[in-house]
This record gives structure tokens, sequence and C-alpha cells, in this order.
């Protein structure tokens, strides 16, 4: 391949990622406006519905219950999923496509028929509008990320170094702590930021099971936006866009940092 080729390819490659994300950086100048509706581009440059989102007791609780919601789910899923794949990999039988394709089904079902039996199940079991439902409900939808990047570590991991831990009279815990866990660390650290993400920006089961209580941002998103289209919405968008960003530049620079930790 000659250099003009790399060129173009390159381009080609930079034109398209600008093309995903356009959508998401429009709303970042939005959110500055000093209209009273979504407007782009905005005719003048404001703080007023940064302040008025601070200020606003509604967005704040639920800001707070998105984020604390999601850090739970990620280390609820990562947990489950981890041992999951990890069981998967071990067993290898005749069931195990069937039981994998289980576990993978919450991110095949269309949400709503997802929605619609969570909430059919929460409602006899009174968990609509709790801490307790919400992570129940989110760590089923982002067990399967957990369960895939997971797995394809695992499905590169030599089980030959398992056993020569095993021969110089290492316990099965030991093994796993020394060896398997730094190696599919990448694996694990990626599965927890793709359940903390799913989490905090899940909102057709979320919009079934939230009470007047206990709202999550997205539930308050689109309590707004049905309501009074205003740029409130624009700065929760930026604002979700930043911290999902942060952690996942954060994911990338510590994790290195994390497996070598572990090794």
């Amino acid at each position: 391949m000659n250099r003009v080729s790399k060129v173009v390819i390159h381009l080609f490659c930079i034109l398209v990622a600008l093309w995903l994300i356009a959508p998401t950086l429009i709303i970042i100048p939005i959110s500055f406006t000093d209209k009273q509706s979504l407007s782009f581009p905005p005719s003048g440059f404001s703080f007023h519905w940064y302040q008025g989102f601070f200020t606003n007791p509604a967005w704040i609780s639920s800001l707070g219950n998105s984020l604390q919601i999601a850090a739970i789910v990620a280390v609820v899923a990562t947990a489950i999923g981890t041992t999951a794949a990890i069981g998967l990999e071990k067993i290898k039988s005749r069931a195990t496509g069937i039981v994998r394709a289980i576990l993978l089904a919450p991110m095949i079902v269309p949400g709503v028929v997802l929605a619609t039996g969570i909430y059919a199940v929460f409602l006899e079991q009174r968990l609509l509008g709790t801490y307790i439902g919400y992570v129940v409900a989110h760590s089923m939808l982002a067990l399967p990320f957990v369960l895939i990047t997971v797995g394809a570590n695992l499905a590169v991991f030599d089980p030959r170094l398992e056993t020569a831990a095993a021969s110089l009279g290492a316990k099965r815990l030991t093994t796993f702590f020394t060896i398997t866990m730094p190696l599919i660390m990448p694996g694990i650290l990626s599965g927890m930021l793709f359940a903390f993400v799913t989490s905090l920006d899940e909102v057709v089961v979320a919009l079934f099971i939230t009470s007047p209580q206990l709202r999550t941002l997205p539930v308050q998103v689109f309590t707004s936006i049905t309501k009074d289209a205003d740029p409130t919405v624009a700065v929760v968008g930026t604002l979700i866009f930043l911290m999902t960003t942060v952690a996942i530049v954060a994911g990338l620079v510590l994790g290195p940092k994390i497996k070598r930790v572990f090794q």
C-alpha cells in the first residue's frame, strides 16, 4: 500500500468518525444557548441552563441516583459476568451454547418486551421504584457486555498456565488471583466500563420501573422533554457525554497500570 492510499484511508476514517460523533458534539453548543428552546446554531452564549440544572433539586437528585445505581451495577454485573464467562469457558458442554444464549438474551430481545416482563415480575415482588429493583434490572442489561468482553480474553487465555500453577502446589483461588485474573483484567475493566455506561444511559426499562420518589437521569430527561423541550436536556446530554468520555479515557490510561499492579 503506497503513501497516497494510506492518506486516503486515514482521511476516510476521520470523516466517518466525525459523521458518527457530530450529533453528540452539537448538543454542547446548544447547552450554552440563550434561547428558551433547542436551536442550532445558538444565537448567544449563556450559562443560564447550567445554573438551572445545578439549582434544580429534581435534576440533581436524578443525577445522584443514576451515578449511585450505575456504580453498584458496574460491580455487580462485572462480578456475575466474569464468573459466568469463566464457568462457560471451563465447562464447554452441549448446554454451554444454550446457557450463553440465555445470558446474552437481554442484548437481543427488544427493550420494550424485556421491560414489560421485568415490570410484571417486579410488580409482584414489590421492587418497582426501589434501588434494588434498578440494580437488578440494570445488571441484567449490562451482564451480556461483561460476558462478551471477559469471554474474548478467555478465548486467548492459555489454560496450561493454570495447570503449571496447580502442579507447583497453588490452590484454585491462588491460581485465579495470581494467574487468571491479571491476564483477563483488560476484559474485566472493559466489561465494568460498559456496565457503568449501560446503566447510566438506560431509559426504556427505567421508565417501566420508575417511581416519583426515585428517578434516574434518563427518565428525568424523558419527562422533561415531553413537557417543555428547553435546553436543560442539552446540558444533561453534555454532562453525560463528558462523564462517559472521562470514564473511557480513565480506563485507557489506568487500565495498563491496574494490570501491572495485579501482575
